[in-house]
């Protein structure tokens, strides 16, 4: 039997990893207020 969940790292950083944000505005407020690290 398959257990649900099956982590796929490609899709998951497609819809939730850096790049994902760079397309939000998120990461261009904190870049733009001049912070140092944008993400944590």
């Amino acid at each position: 039997m398959k257990r649900t969940y099956q982590p796929n790292n490609r899709k998951k950083a497609k819809k939730r990893g850096f790049f994902a944000r760079m397309k939000t505005n998120i990461i261009k407020r904190r870049r733009k207020k001049g912070r140092k690290a944008l993400i944590h």
